[in-house]
């Protein structure tokens, strides 16, 4: 691993010239004559943090201790109680090729491979959106409103990994959990993580198609969703991890943001019983839009915004009278 401008290894002891191109690739003669030179946890650290930052790269310190955890099978904090151990050739040859991928702008969700979601580890890939903290906060939301009542259903439309559902089902009371998308894809991947969390497929029912479309005439106490809501006019500022990585059939929402949230909107008294839940996640600047909505629907009650952890108006709540 030489020292070389261009190069995304770890220099030798002269840590001063950082990499300038983040799709370089790395020379085999690099490899051959760094490899004679020893890295500890903290040396890797604290180099490929500043390289990453150098790179545009945010959080980059904290990048690289979750990139090495993941090689090493550690805790991230573990890392600090070995920070002097020597590394093995084929640990840095695994931790080069997530480095690699990440400076591609890569999500560090899809190069670890999962993502804690309240109270699951998620398998996450190219198949699905990335799980957010404010889908947390929507999953928390439709649990309070369900208090202790027990024996109720809910479906999750446009389910991608399957965290809403899931979490529903492994934190609430529900009779019954029902989750949908588009995608064959993220369908298998949902089905995947049941698999693994929750035991098999009696506990989350999963079918194929587009809004209300799966559910023929049936009708549930809770209808959740976190749709495509981004306008499209957003898409050149979005992030390379956002828009180059993620599926962009679950990012975006038509022109305004709101083509899907209108669907769900109009179509949800037609599948909710009596007093029933309309919760969905939306944009931070949609809850004017989408309150206004609701509130010219005749079925609905006047709806609630609730704010996420950052306090912004992130979650729609409209129950049918």
């Amino acid at each position: 691993m030489s020292n070389t401008p261009g190069s995304a290894d770890p220099p030798s002891r002269d840590r001063s010239t950082p990499p300038a191109d983040r799709n370089s690739s790395i020379r085999k003669e690099d490899l051959r004559a760094r490899a004679v030179e020893v890295w500890t946890p903290v040396d890797l650290i604290r180099w490929t943090g500043g390289y990453l930052e150098r790179n545009g790269i945010l959080e980059a310190r904290l990048t690289a201790e979750l990139l090495l955890a993941h090689v090493l099978g550690l805790k991230r904090l573990d890392l600090y109680l070995q920070y002097d151990r020597p590394l093995q050739e084929e640990e840095l040859a695994a931790f080069k090729r997530g480095l690699r991928r990440r400076l591609r702008r890569e999500p560090l969700q899809y190069i670890l491979g999962t993502v804690d979601f309240r109270e699951l580890n998620l398998r996450v890939d190219r198949r699905a959106l990335i799980p957010r903290p404010e889908t947390e906060v929507l999953v928390g939301e439709v649990l309070a409103w369900c208090g202790e009542r027990g024996g109720l259903d809910a479906v999750d439309i446009g389910t991608g990994s399957g965290a809403i559902a899931l979490s529903l089902r492994r934190e609430g009371t529900f009779g019954r959990v029902l989750a949908t998308d588009t995608s064959e894809a993220a369908l298998e991947l949902a089905g995947e993580n049941r698999d693994r969390l929750l035991g098999g497929p009696e506990s989350v029912e999963f079918r194929r198609g587009g809004g209300y479309s799966p559910l023929g005439g049936e009708r549930f106490d809770v209808i959740v969703s976190n749709p495509p809501y981004v306008a499209e006019v957003d898409r050149p500022g979005l992030e390379p991890e956002v828009v180059e990585w993620e599926p962009c059939t679950a990012l975006f929402g038509g022109p305004d943001g709101l083509d899907v949230i209108r669907a769900l909107v109009s179509g949800a008294p037609d599948h909710l019983r009596v007093d029933g839940l309309l919760a969905v996640e939306i944009g931070a600047d949609q809850a004017d839009a989408v309150a206004e909505m609701v509130g010219l629907h005749p079925s609905f009650r006047t709806p609630c915004i609730r704010k996420d952890l950052a306090g912004r108006e992130r979650i729609l709540l409209a129950e049918v009278r």
